[in-house]
């Protein structure tokens, strides 16, 4: 064999090698040796976007699903590990309108690529199975689901607030809007009513919540509270406060009755003002005579509604002159237009009792609105002036101030109010949730063609069965003016009404991408079944044994497939409640910022390799400067250390995984990105630690080369182990069990430490020959290839080829997972610490089984203890089995 270690040789060949044999493909009917089933597992990453290039976050994520896959492998599972490209989206849109191509071909060009870099990753994927969203084989089937969800009412069309960018022509998400202006183009985002498709999801809250709280096991708990929060169930009271309040046609608006939720009923003697949303048809009719509030409520309008940006925007509101009436009290109540209140959220409108709310204390004191004290807690001194966090305490107030209701626990006084309430007709008690209905409808081209035709008789009709998939136009070129399908002929070309055959055109608005990422890993189970979405194979896999992928899809995907599996359920199409039984969510990979503000105000960033640190004299990081010229600045030029962060191409501190597999082949990255730290934990680059892991698998390479003799005279019988046999034996076979405990629960820095310790002790173990000699290097370099393997897959198969041990034991990839020999682990002699009066002074072997009074023999027959104890006879000898010895003279 070569002295020298070729990565590019030996990945290379390995590639050819599993190739020509298919070694990934999976099926359903695998069986072991034995000609048994194996036990399935399926462990799935989440599916990428297919920007163009893999960066390191993908390289750690398809690493860990990777190791974990061919571990089980070994140790005798079915194992599915599938890949596919979520290729729908808006990036493409803008990528076409910058390159001026279609966003199909720019997509998949990118794929192509993105899938060369995978499998020079030497991933373990069945690529038969590969997926792309964007392919009409596969969105058939989110069209086709649509229209059963149309059937069965969990799919419906209505009309929405949202926010709509001019220049775009498109709705924007709420994330999208920022400081009131769309996020790529800077136009001032409008508020607007249009049409939209919408499923149910709060059909299945209650589920949803519950099994978050009970059937999600192997989920992170923060990961669990994520989507409980975001869920949102509250427990509370709705109510109306009544109101003469009249329309243009002289009919009372909403029936006289504004609603409101509160989870704090209790306080209800404490309002003060109501507020409504700008949308609310109470502000819309006092709008009508009031220029001022028309023009306040057209500013509330515009801008985002995102959660954190309503908590960040200042609280501002107008008096509409209207008052609705207290329904215990009688009193009339200033009603107020609140920039805070959304029309989305409940009734659209809220009660405000500012002495117990710190939002509306903040607004009454801002307008000079009364503030009335109707919670008590002991001890405490209500300051109308300062806010203090006790005013909205639960647990320990008690109600005052509050006629009949006063002198109440929160609870009492919530049941007390809620039967008042509904004695009256106007409240009862109500579980609301945060969680809305889900939006489903895109004014974009790249995307799911919605299977609706308009027609001008019998307007929304659903496309019939037959006529799916809705093929999207792949000519499209983007222009920034609007959704190009509403001038696309060829698309509208010849549509009819499947109900009366008159002309009619087709729906253009396409589908939020998270359909697509809904449902993608059942389709991998029967990825080429053209009669069924999901068939025997998603029978078969079904539920997914591993998930794996970033906390950033922790809500919004994950909420989303939950929902979408149990529509499926419910339909008859897979048999499971839950997709996903394990989640694990990666670390994110960080590296250095470095950047400086140029002279237009802009800032530019650098690439950490044309950079050398500043340190100040503690040896931290303070700055940094160029070490060549960079474009017109000089080399030396002092620039901006921002610390470290994810690694992101704008800010020029990426690595590109191409780069590092050139250089230094696949297994170093995949070795250098699963040592550093575990794989929940970020990960922060390292160069020097990048060229360690190479240098150890150099190293792993240069130890089979040096003793290709021990493998020649092929399987041996057993022999005798020596002494020194037993000793490496012992060190292996320890190093062992801790390895396999560390696959086991996915530790896989501490794997590949455990490796490194095997190398190392048979590095130094002396090789004289013998038979016991070469056994046990041959067991201990044979065990240290297969707990290696997993992460390092291309210099294992290769030295497991080249060692003939392939000829012996067949492919390194279903090669048994080796076992812990007991009697390696048992000790003819054990070493014990030596101390004399509790100082360290060396170390004493003892036979493993001796005796209390044998072992206090040896201890005080020692040379060390005889050379301290300089004569002085033992007052008190402690033993620690297995562990130390103590002598107290």
């Amino acid at each position: 064999m070569q002295e020298k270690y070729s990565h590019l040789d030996v990945e290379q060949a390995a590639h050819a090698h599993w190739t020509a044999v298919d070694a990934y493909r999976v099926t359903e009917s695998a069986r072991d040796a034995r000609g048994e089933l194996r036990k399935k597992f399926y462990a799935c990453s989440m599916l990428p976007y297919p920007s163009g290039k893999l960066h390191m976050g993908h390289v750690r994520n398809y690493t860990i699903n990777d190791m974990l896959t061919r571990y089980l492998r070994m140790n005798g599972y079915n194992v599915l590990m599938p890949m596919g490209w979520d290729a729908f989206g808006l990036p493409a849109e803008n990528a076409a309108m910058k390159n001026g191509v279609p966003p199909a071909k720019w997509t998949y060009d990118n794929i192509a690529y993105m899938k060369q870099q995978m499998q020079a990753m030497g991933l373990a994927i069945d690529w038969s199975r590969e997926v792309a969203t964007c392919d009409p084989t596969y969105y058939k089937w989110n069209q086709w689901l649509f229209l059963k969800m149309l059937e069965k009412g969990i799919a419906y069309r209505k009309t929405q607030v949202v926010n709509w960018d001019p220049v775009d022509q498109t709705v924007l998400a709420n994330e999208q809007v920022i400081d009131g202006k769309g996020w790529r183009t800077g136009a001032p985002v409008e508020k607007r009513e249009i049409p939209g498709y919408y499923l149910k999801i709060t059909d299945y809250a209650e589920e949803l919540l519950e099994q978050v709280q009970t059937g999600l096991p192997g989920w992170p708990e923060r990961v669990k509270l994520m989507q409980e929060n975001w869920i949102g169930k509250s427990e509370g009271v709705r109510f109306a406060f009544k109101h003469d309040i009249r329309g243009d046609d002289g009919a009372l608006i909403q029936d006289g009755r504004m609603y409101v939720f509160t989870t704090r009923a209790d306080t209800i003697m404490g309002v003060t003002f109501c507020a409504v949303a700008p949308e609310h048809p109470l502000a819309t009719q006092a709008a009508r005579s009031n220029p001022k509030l028309a023009a306040f409520i057209e500013a509330c309008k515009k801008g985002g509604t995102t959660e954190a940006e309503l908590a960040a925007r200042e609280k501002e509101g107008m008096f509409t002159g209207l008052y609705v009436t207290h329904p215990l009290e009688g009193d009339p109540i200033p009603l107020w237009v609140g920039n805070y209140v959304l029309m989305g959220y409940g009734d659209g409108a809220v009660m405000g009792v500012p002495a117990h709310d710190e939002r509306d204390f903040a607004f009454a004191k801002k307008y000079g609105l009364q503030i009335k004290q109707v919670v008590l807690v002991d001890g405490e001194h209500y300051d109308f002036h300062h806010w203090q966090d006790w005013y909205a305490d639960k647990a320990a107030g008690v109600t005052i101030n509050s006629d009949s209701f006063s002198g109440m626990g929160l609870q009492e006084a919530v049941l007390a109010v809620a039967h008042a309430l509904k004695r009256k007709g106007l409240g009862e008690l109500r579980t609301t949730w945060r969680l809305r209905d889900w939006g489903v409808s895109r004014q974009r081209y790249w995307g799911t063609p919605i299977p609706i035709i308009h027609c001008p008789e019998h307007g929304a009709v659903p496309v019939p069965e037959k006529d799916l998939p809705v093929v999207l136009p792949q000519d499209c070129v983007p222009d920034g003016s609007g959704n190009p399908l509403l001038k696309h002929e060829g698309f509208h070309a010849g549509v009819t009404c499947p109900i009366c055959g008159q002309a009619a055109r087709r729906e253009t608005d396409t589908m939020d991408t998270f359909v697509d990422s809904s449902w993608y890993f059942m389709r991998y189970c029967d990825p080429k079944n053209e009669q069924a979405m999901v068939a025997e194979g998603a029978a078969y896999w079904m539920p997914m044994d591993q998930y794996i992928g970033g906390i950033e899809h922790a809500i919004l995907h994950l909420l989303y497939a939950r929902f979408w599996t149990k529509v499926m359920r419910d339909l008859g199409l897979v048999r499971v409640d839950e997709p996903f039984t394990r989640l694990l969510t990666q670390g994110m990979v960080l590296n250095h910022i470095y950047s400086r503000k140029n002279e237009k105000g802009g800032i530019e960033y650098f690439w950490p390799h044309d950079v050398e640190p500043v340190i100040d004299p503690d040896g931290k990081q303070v700055g940094a400067r160029l070490k060549n010229a960079v474009g017109d600045l000089p080399a030396g030029l002092l620039i901006d250390y921002e610390g470290v962060g994810t690694m992101s191409k704008s800010k020029n501190n990426g690595v590109d995984p191409q780069d590092l597999i050139e250089k230094y082949g696949a297994d170093t990255a995949r070795l250098y990105t699963m040592f550093t730290a575990p794989p929940e934990a970020t990960l922060e680059w390292n160069d020097l630690a990048v060229e360690g892991s190479y240098r150890f698998l150099r190293r792993v390479w240069g130890f089979a080369a040096k003793n290709v003799a021990v493998y020649a005279g092929g399987t041996r019988a057993r022999v005798e182990f020596d002494s020194k046999a037993k000793a490496l034996r012992l060190e292996i076979h320890s190093l062992l069990k801790q390895v396999d405990y560390d696959y086991q629960r996915m530790q896989y820095n501490t794997v590949v430490s455990g490796a490194m310790k095997m190398l190392n002790a048979l590095e130094s173990f002396k090789n004289d020959g013998s038979a016991s000699s070469h056994a046990a290097l041959a067991e201990g370099f044979g065990i240290l290839l297969r707990c290696l393997y997993p992460v390092a897959p291309h210099i294992t198969h290769a030295l497991w080829q080249e060692l003939g041990l392939a000829a012996q034991h067949g492919e390194l990839l279903d090669a048994p997972w080796p076992q812990v020999d007991p009697q390696a682990l048992e000790q003819d002699e054990l070493e014990l610490v030596l101390q004399v009066n509790g100082k360290l002074r060396g170390a004493i072997r003892v036979p493993a089984g001796a005796s209390r009074e044998a072992i206090e023999r040896i201890a005080t027959r020692s040379e060390a203890f005889i050379k301290v104890a300089d004569g002085a006879k033992p007052k008190k000898i402690i033993v620690v089995p297995g562990r130390l010895v103590n002598v107290v003279i």
